[in-house]
Parts: C-alpha cells; sequence; structure tokens
C-alpha cells in the first residue's frame, strides 16, 4: 500500500501546484508575465509538433549522457586511488574543493571563451558533476569492511575475482549515491549553459530565443520539456539500479545453488 499512497500523495502535490499556477495567472492578468495553463499546454502541443523537436530534445540529452558517462567513469577511477592512496586524494584535495566552491555561471561563461556553444553544456557540465562523484567513491573506498579485506587476504582473493566479487559490490552504494546526484546536476547545468550559449540546438537554446522574444508561454513550454528529461532520465537510472539488484539476486541463488 505504499507504493500507492506515495503516488497519489505526489499526484496530488503535482495537482496543487498546476492549481497554484493557474490562480497566479488570474491574478497578475498577463500573458507575458504568467501565462495561464492552456495557452501553455496548447504552445507545448505544437511544439511537440514542430520538426526540430526532437533535434533540439536529442542535442540536449546527448550532451547529458555525454558528459555523465564521463563523470562516472573518470571519477569512479580518480576516487578509487583516492581512497586506496592518501597522497593522491591530498593532491586531488585543491582540485575538487575549487569545482565545489566555483560558482557554475562563472564555469560556464570562461567555458564559452575556451569552447563553441556546443562544447560548452558538456565541459561544464562536468566540472560542477565530477567532485560529487569523486568524493563519494572515494569515501566508500575508505570505508569498505576492513574484515572483508582481510578476508580476501586470507583466501587469496585477488585481482579480477576479488574486484567483481567483493570491492565492486562493496562500493555500489557509494556508486549509485554519487552518479544520482551527479545526473540531477547534469541536467540543470547542460540546460543553463545552452540558455547562456545559445549553441544552434538545444532546450536550453529554445528557452533563451523565447525570453528574448518575450513569449513567456514558449519559455514555460520548454520548461516543462526539460522537467520531462529530467525526470524520464531519473526514472532510467532508477529502473537501471533495479535491473542491477535483480541480477545481484540472480547471480547469488545460482552461486548458493
Amino acid at each position: 500500500m505504499r507504493p500507492v499512497k506515495h503516488t497519489l500523495v505526489v499526484l496530488l502535490s503535482a495537482v496543487l501546484l498546476l492549481l497554484l499556477w493557474q490562480v497566479g495567472s488570474w491574478l497578475l492578468d498577463s500573458q507575458i508575465l504568467l501565462p495561464g495553463l492552456g495557452p501553455v499546454f496548447s504552445t507545448l502541443t505544437s511544439i511537440v509538433a514542430e520538426g526540430p523537436f526532437l533535434t533540439n530534445v536529442g542535442a540536449t540529452v546527448t550532451r547529458a549522457f555525454q558528459s555523465f558517462l564521463i563523470i562516472v567513469i573518470s571519477a569512479s577511477i580518480l576516487g578509487v586511488l583516492g581512497g586506496n592512496y592518501p597522497l593522491f586524494n591530498a593532491a586531488m584535495q585543491p582540485f575538487v574543493t575549487t569545482l565545489k566552491a566555483v560558482p557554475v555561471m562563472s564555469v560556464i561563461l570562461l567555458a564559452f571563451i575556451w569552447f563553441t556553444s556546443g562544447q560548452v553544456p558538456l565541459f561544464s557540465a562536468f566540472l560542477m558533476g565530477f567532485p560529487v562523484m569523486y568524493v563519494q567513491v572515494e569515501m566508500g573506498w575508505r570505508t569498505l569492511d576492513p574484515k572483508l579485506i582481510e578476508m580476501c587476504e586470507i583466501h587469496e582473493i585477488r585481482g579480477w575475482d576479488r574486484l567483481i566479487s567483493f570491492t565492486i559490490p562493496s562500493l555500489v552504494p557509494s556508486l549509485v549515491t554519487g552518479a544520482r546526484v551527479s545526473l540531477s546536476m547534469v541536467w540543470k547545468v547542460v540546460i543553463a549553459a545552452e540558455v547562456l550559449t545559445v549553441p544552434r540546438w538545444g532546450v536550453g537554446s529554445r528557452m533563451q530565443l523565447s525570453q528574448v522574444q518575450l513569449q513567456t508561454d514558449r519559455v514555460l513550454s520548454w520548461t516543462l520539456v526539460a522537467i520531462a528529461l529530467t525526470a524520464v532520465g531519473d526514472l532510467l537510472f532508477e529502473g537501471l539500479v533495479r535491473l542491477g539488484r535483480v541480477a545481484k539476486v540472480a547471480i547469488d541463488k545460482r552461486r548458493a545453488g
């Protein structure tokens, strides 16, 4: 019953948010300041039906997932090294601390000087998401169960078998937490960078062009598209995590049998 109640609460909360939006539109009585639900959803329908819609969405999704994959791979490798070698972690700290403290807009503006408009979102998202993933993996490695490590040494379990059977499963909670937070951050930074740099294709580019023309309904429509992309990305991530858990249970049962 808990999942049903949870879903019901989420739906009621979403309905309340939409009602507040509509009431705000009535009170302001201005299509430029805050258009109502009807005009926005009508505009959203026309945007989806347009030819370049999939191209814009595809460009944003590609940048987001490219950046996410680079973050996961690089931060996981360096995080393991940082957790295993204290001197390496000490050398990484100024870099990680700087990235955690620097404002997102500063990174985007500097990247716009160094790279093309299409590369800025990918680079900016990487710099913002990397510290989160690195810290999670590094902490996860440092907190590995000493008894587990001792058992591997006693039974001479090394190399690939140790990595697959013990190390990676022990790091999974840290990997999942870091990846989840990084993915949410990547979507926001990629779209924010697209808004500022206006590459040829991208959801953020459409937002910026609509804002310049004072088309608030289109800005809100593209914002809903961005929210939908983030939600779908999170759902896919959760699905992969659950699939991994099911696969692990199946493997454990096969080994036990």
